[in-house]
């Protein structure tokens, strides 16, 4: 059964991206989002796991690199579980 999940604030310096997910990277959205963000402020949290003392980045990639072009420090997010096999 799923939890339900809250949306917590977490530092842009502590989340870790894999290096994986870093090729889909779309400057043109990232400008979108972080435009949208501007007018709007930050609608949809990213989602991370934790994975030590940092936290992994499992989706967000245009979100959290939207916020870092904004300067901002922090952002919106939802912890996720690894998924037991």
């Amino acid at each position: 059964m799923a939890e339900l999940m809250k949306v917590q604030t977490i530092a842009v310096a502590d989340i870790y991206v894999p290096t994986k997910r870093r090729t889909t990277l779309d400057p043109k959205k990232v400008d979108e989002i972080a435009e949208s963000m501007l007018a709007s402020g930050q609608l949809t949290p990213i989602m991370v796991r934790e994975d030590g003392k940092r936290f992994v980045l499992v989706e967000g990639l245009h979100r959290l690199e939207a916020c870092k072009a904004l300067g901002e420090t922090r952002i919106k997010g939802l912890f996720v579980r690894a998924r037991q096999g």
